[in-house]
């Protein structure tokens, strides 16, 4: 069971405002695997994972979770799919005049129906799993940015997903807060959370990704193991994607030098 696709994205086309920005994409995640979508800006990534959960419907093609091909005008799976899949978005999306807690509360009580004791527990439970015991309190005008996409990230952990979606999770904070969020993804990973994650952390994502995407003019033109992808003269599209990546930063390439890099 443990080798079996939990996910299926099959043959995914989308057309936005008369341009086509998802071109036959398909996919699949095996459970506990980690999935990282790289590529140019307007490649499709970001719309590939709102189409997964529906956020952006799809107009052609299937999402398969555990073997179910999920309805997407049924407004009751549609429900069901968003508890199962989480997303973690590049601007938090909290709400402003619920505290820390309470951000990660309210879909306790409103989705889950749990008690207001109960499900204050668990967002407990969740905000110190993600470094955020001491700031349950805390307005999102009173956290940093890395402290917000915690609490976000606690959130979706609350609804105990079968798989989380990341789109480019580090890409509005400051560079020193980066890290922060990168630990609380590396320790996901650690524990077998399903995942799939646009990002522009090449060298972290490889540590941890089973395999590379990348996505051009909405479709997956290269796809593979991290190490094979990013190996020294590989000619990959994606390691000459890494090279410029490197280079605007102004720092060494990631090439690999092994997978545990």
């Amino acid at each position: 069971m443990v080798d079996q696709p939990i996910l299926r994205v099959e043959n995914i086309v989308k057309t936005i405002g008369g341009n086509r920005i998802l071109d036959d994409v398909s996919l699949t995640v095996k459970r506990g695997g980690l999935k990282v979508l790289i590529g140019p800006s307007g490649a499709g990534k970001s719309t590939l994972l709102a189409c997964i959960n529906f956020l952006s419907p799809p107009d052609s093609g299937a999402i398969t979770l555990e073997g179910k091909t999920i309805d997407g005008k049924s407004k009751r799976e549609l429900l069901a799919l968003r508890q199962q899949v989480g997303m973690i978005f590049q601007d938090f999306n909290l709400f402003d005049h619920l505290s820390a807690m309470e951000n990660v509360r309210v879909a306790l009580i409103k989705v889950k129906g749990m008690d207001k004791r109960a499900a204050t527990a668990r967002a407990m439970e969740e905000l110190a799993r993600v470094g955020l015991a001491d700031k349950p309190s805390l307005y999102p005008a009173q956290l940093s940015g890395g402290q917000k996409q915690r609490v976000s990230v606690a959130r979706a952990l609350a609804l105990d997903p079968k798989v989380l979606l990341l789109d480019e999770p580090t890409s509005a904070l400051d560079p020193e807060l980066i890290g922060e969020v990168l630990t609380v993804i590396r320790d996901l990973a650690d524990e077998g959370m399903t995942m799939i994650m646009a990002t522009h952390q090449i060298s972290f994502s490889a540590a941890l990704a089973d395999e590379f995407l990348f996505m051009e003019q909405g479709r997956i033109v290269e796809r593979g193991a991290p190490s094979v992808l990013l190996a020294h003269g590989s000619g990959s599209r994606t390691q000459s994607f890494c090279a410029k990546l490197s280079e605007l930063a102004g720092e060494a390439t990631c090439e690999l030098a092994s997978p545990a890099v």
